[in-house]
This record gives structure tokens, sequence and C-alpha cells, in this order.
């Protein structure tokens, strides 16, 4: 499985060398990105933004760009609350709630997301090349190995969040769909995104009423996950027994002592592939949850939970040739890394009403997030240790790599835990264990709040 860099879980492009002798922004030396500014900006305040896709790519692209840098580059806040992706989301939101820009600007990233269908191409090719990403046999040892410890940190997650919710007066099913749900959900772009679509689709309300509660209640959570892998790390040194200082398993044998997959020399026809495997995957998805089995045990499910079954089952079976798989893999590497500014600030001026997240930044949903992002560590921990595995790696990796960020935050986990070395399993948890939630999350809508 191909280790992603720091640069890609951040969300912007590794610099080469010469970049680091000129500053430059997205590899644009600055005072050419200064003069795209200007002429965005012109456009905006001007009034005069074409109703089109390229005006709202020019519009998102050199905004984010700017507030995406910064992010990256602001002390505590890069490591801490999401860097230049919460940046770009927060001021979105900012924008969007206070209207800060011309409404026809505003308009013109709502349509973006859904008329002209970004939002739905962003997830197909996150999920597909995410999925494909996992090497295969670690996906078929995850099924039998690690996957129970993931299975374990979501049900101690789930008790834990209850019995924290009934302290404050909510009830399970709020727990479960609003608090627990987006915090195991893996991250924010293939997480707590077409999460919130499925609760659009499900209950008929708005994807922004429940991404202005779920992202901050995620930022939360995942905060607490880096700050909760410090203290393992210390406990680690006090009690040795409990950890194998970065090995999983206990005794000689790890997932990581595979061969490697078959590698290939990567084309441009195979980026292309990897986006017509994304798309087809998509429509797959649709064709069942529309068609072909639109409802099961008269629960709806939606188009990329059927999405995501069978681009794992591709996999298990590996039905996708190499060349195809390191295209998806390459076209979702540049989607969820060069494009993830782009998308958080779309997030914001679309879906996030700012007054109603502050709301959500409450002492009861800290204490209700802490708990979770615990009952996340405890389960895995304990059945890490039934099957083998040295508890503080199980919960680490297979728990708190649940309840964070994603990507970002496995990197801020696994750093503030001095086990880096974990990365690959901590892939499969927020790549496949989100995977599993958004299955779960179609299924949990349907049944409770469709």
């Amino acid at each position: 499985m191909e280790k992603p860099t720091k640069s890609e879980e951040t969300g912007h492009l590794a610099h080469n060398a010469d970049s680091k002798k000129k500053p430059a922004i997205y590899s644009i030396p600055w005072p050419l990105y200064a003069a795209m500014l200007i002429v965005v900006l012109a456009c905006i305040y001007l009034n005069v933004v074409p109703f089109s896709l390229p005006a709202a790519l020019a519009v998102l692209l050199v905004l984010s760009a700017v507030l995406g840098e910064a992010g990256d580059r602001i002390p505590i806040w890069n490591e801490y609350i999401g860097g230049g992706a919460i940046l770009a989301f927060l001021v979105g939101g900012l924008i969007y709630t206070y209207e800060w820009m011309p409404r026809q600007t505003i308009d013109l990233v709502i349509h973006f997301f859904d008329e002209f269908g970004y939002l739905d191409l962003f997830v197909s090719v996150l999920i597909t090349g995410s999925v494909l990403a996992i090497n295969r046999k670690l996906l078929l040892r995850a099924l039998t190995g690690y996957f129970p410890a993931i299975i374990g940190g979501i049900a101690m997650a789930s008790v834990c969040g209850v019995l924290a919710g009934l302290l404050f007066g909510k009830s399970p099913v709020e727990i479960l769909t609003l608090y627990m749900l987006p915090i195991m959900g893996g991250g924010t772009g293939a997480g707590a995104i077409p999460m919130a679509e499925i609760y659009a689709s499900a209950t008929g309300e708005s994807a922004e009423k429940f991404l202005s509660f779920a992202l901050p209640i995620l930022t939360i959570a995942n905060i607490l996950c880096i700050f909760t892998a410090s203290v393992l790390n210390k406990i680690g040194n006090v009690k040795p027994g409990w950890t194998g200082n970065g090995e999983l398993l206990k005794g000689n044998m790890d997932f990581n002592a595979d061969q490697p997959e078959e590698k290939v020399e990567l084309k441009l026809g195979d980026i292309g592939a990897g986006l017509a495997l994304a798309c087809t995957f998509y429509m797959m998805g649709t064709l069942f949850s529309k068609v072909l089995l639109p409802t099961i045990l008269g629960v709806k499910i939606h188009t990329y939970a059927y999405m995501i079954v069978f681009v794992a089952l591709s996999n298990v079976f590996n039905l996708i040739p190499a060349n195809m798989k390191q295209g998806a893999k390459r076209l979702q590497s540049f989607f969820g890394s060069n494009l993830l500014w782009l998308q958080m600030l779309a997030v914001g001026m679309a879906l996030t009403n700012f007054n109603e997240m502050l709301s959500a930044l409450t002492i009861p949903n800290v204490i209700i997030a802490g708990l979770i992002v615990i009952g996340a560590f405890i389960g895995s921990a304990v059945v890490g240790w039934l099957v083998g595995f040295y508890p503080i790696e199980a919960g680490i990796s297979a728990g708190l790599c649940m309840a964070n960020r994603g990507g970002s935050g496995d990197i801020a986990v696994l750093g503030a835990s001095k086990r880096m070395s974990l990365i690959s399993y901590a892939q499969i948890s927020s790549r496949l264990g989100g995977a599993i939630i958004l299955v779960i999350a179609s299924i949990m809508f349907g049944m409770f709040l469709g």
C-alpha cells in the first residue's frame, strides 16, 4: 500500500527544490498568483462572475489556495485544529452566513455542488481510489484480524456516547446519528460530506443542517484524539507490556511483511481509466439504489453505500487491472490533496451556517465527543488484545484513527503517539472503517430518521 506524504494529507502540493527557493502557492509564483487573485476578486465584487463551471472553479481554486497555505502555516492551528482545510471551511461558512460576497457568487458555488454535480464526482473518486488503494492482501487479512478491532471501537464508542448523552438528556438515536457516526466516519471528504448527502436523502432535510453540526463535532473529536494519543505514548512507557512500541501484532508476524502488490508504470491513460472507473461505480450504485434494490428490509440504501460495497468486492476478488488501480489511486490523491482546500471552501460557502456551527460548541458536546473517543480506544484495545494485538497499538490505530479527521488526523495522532509505523493500519481505519460507517449511516438514517 502506498504511504501518503504529509503534504498529501494536509491538502497542498509538495514543493520541489525550486519552490523552496522561490515562494509559490500551488506551484504558482506569488506575483502571478497575486495577479490571478486580483482578477477573481474584481469579477466577484463588480458582480460580473459568469454563472458557469469555469467561473466556479476559478473562484474556489484561487481563493482556497491562499486560505489553505495560510492555515497550514499558522502555529498550533496547523497541528491541532486542521490546518488550511479547516481555515478554508470556516471562512467559507462566514462568507455564506454573513454574505461577505455578492449573492450571485454564493449562488454559483451552491449550484456548483448541486446542479453541476461536483460533489458526486468528488465523493465517487475518493471512494473508488481510497478503497482500491488498500493492499489486497492487507484488505483480506483486515477482515479476519484488524476488522474485529475496528468493530469493537465502533461498538464501545456507541455505548460510551449513549451513556454520556443520557447525562445531558439526549436520546440514543440522537447520539448515534449526530455524534457517533460523524466522529467515526473517517474524516471529512469521504466521511462527513457524503454522510450529509445520505442524511439529506433519507430525511428530506438539507445537507447543510447535518454538516453545520457534524463538522464542529468532528473537529472537537480530532483534537481530543491527538491529546489522547500523546497520553497513551506516556502510558506505554510506564506499562511496556501493553505496547509493541509501534508493532501491532504480538510475535514476529506483521501485515507489512507482505510483498507489495504489482507495480506498474503509470500513464496518463490510466488516470483517465481511473476516472471512468469511479464514474461507472457511481452509476452502478445509482442503478441499485434507484432501480434494482433501493431498499433492504424496508431500509433505503444510498448510492454511496452500494458504491463502497462494489468497490471493496472488486478489490477483494482482484477484478480491477493493476494499471487501473494505480490510475484510480493517483486520481484520488489529486482530488484528496490538491482539491481538498477547494472542497472545504465550497462546503463552507454552499452548506454551512456559521451561527448554527458555533451553537454546537458547548460543554455537553465536548464531553460527549470525548467519551466517544475514549470508547473508540477502549473497544479497539480490548478486542485487539483478544485477537493477539498489543492493546495500545490496536486502540490507537483501530480506535483513535477511526475517530479523527481521516488522513491528516492519522498523521497527527500517530505523530503524537510516536508510532508512525502504524500508518498502514491507520489507513485501513480511515478508509475501510469509514466506509463501514457510511453503510451503517445509510441504514440508520433510513431506519430512525427517514
